[in-house]
């Protein structure tokens, strides 16, 4: 900002004025600015006395953090795969004879289960919904294809089925070998309620006729 000039004895003395006016306009801002700061100390101070001594609060400490590797996955699938598997296991060392009574035909029936069912069953009186023909497998071939056969059934809602486990007419010394393992493998399974062997028309003695637990699926 240039200097104003000055050309007169007027022009002068209004420079003195507007000097002096500048200066008392500064001085009221800075007694007005002092006057704020000696206010706000007063109040810090009167804080001061109500609250009494501040001690500041220290950080919080932090325990340190240690980033733990994630639980291994729990196999359940695999465990109710296998929990399935031993449910339904059939084993060739159970002993039918000392737990159930079967006859000279082969029939059994679930302990509960009346001996009019092994007559109806014998006579024909459910029909024949599915069929399983175990010849030509071995022993562990052929007991899980029944349970699975078995399952599966029950699962379609059967109720009536046919086993063919042969006559062993091809077998060494013409004895059917399924023939006992059928038999033992069938009572182990629960959904399993009765069995007879065929008539001669389904089979004759080298099939059994099986009847199956009512699903319990609506």
């Amino acid at each position: 900002m240039s200097a104003p000039k000055v050309n007169s004895l007027a022009d002068l003395q209004e420079l003195r004025r507007v000097l002096r006016e500048a200066e008392r306009v500064a001085a009221a801002e800075a007694a007005r600015t002092q006057a704020e700061m000696a206010r706000l100390e007063r109040e810090r101070h009167l804080f001061a006395r109500s609250v009494g001594p501040v001690v500041p609060l220290r950080p919080p400490a932090r325990a340190a953090q240690r980033k733990l590797p994630p639980p291994p996955p729990e196999p359940r699938q695999r465990q109710r795969d296998e929990a399935a598997v031993l449910a339904e296991s059939i084993s060739d060392e159970f002993d039918v004879e000392s737990l159930l009574d079967t006859d000279a035909a082969l029939s059994f029936r679930r302990r509960g289960v009346g001996p009019e069912v092994v007559r109806k069953l014998r006579r024909g009186v459910w029909a024949i919904q599915a069929q399983l023909d175990l010849h030509g497998l071995r022993r562990d071939e052929a007991r899980e294809h029944l349970a699975a056969f078995l399952r599966e059934a029950v699962r379609a809602g059967l109720r009536c089925v046919r086993v063919i486990h042969g006559k062993g007419n091809g077998s060494p010394g013409r004895e059917p070998v399924l023939k006992n393992k059928v038999r033992n493998w069938l009572v182990q399974k629960d959904e399993v309620i009765a069995f007879t062997q065929a008539r001669a028309q389904d089979g004759g003695h080298g099939a059994l006729i099986v009847l199956l637990r009512p699903s319990s699926s609506p």
